[in-house]
């Protein structure tokens, strides 16, 4: 059985929301439990004390990224 494909919501200024089978891993190999969590939503502001999850420090900033994700193909 295949797993379902992971699904990257870019929020209007806010966090990346990931839904599906996630392992969160940092560049020294350090992986986060995520058992149980159908979905996390990850800092784009980088003001969150819980990086790398937002905790919400972007609003009470007055952050603001409208942008959506770039075009990657170069088409």
């Amino acid at each position: 059985m295949a797993e379902e494909a992971v699904r990257i919501t870019v929020r209007p200024n806010g966090p990346l929301r990931v839904e599906g089978h996630i392992i969160l891993q940092d560049a020294d190999g350090k992986t986060w439990d995520l058992s149980g969590k159908p979905a996390v939503s990850l800092c784009r502001c980088g003001l969150s004390e819980k990086r790398p999850f937002c905790d919400g420090s972007h609003n009470k900033a007055g952050w603001q990224c409208l942008a959506s994700p770039g075009n990657l193909t170069g088409q």
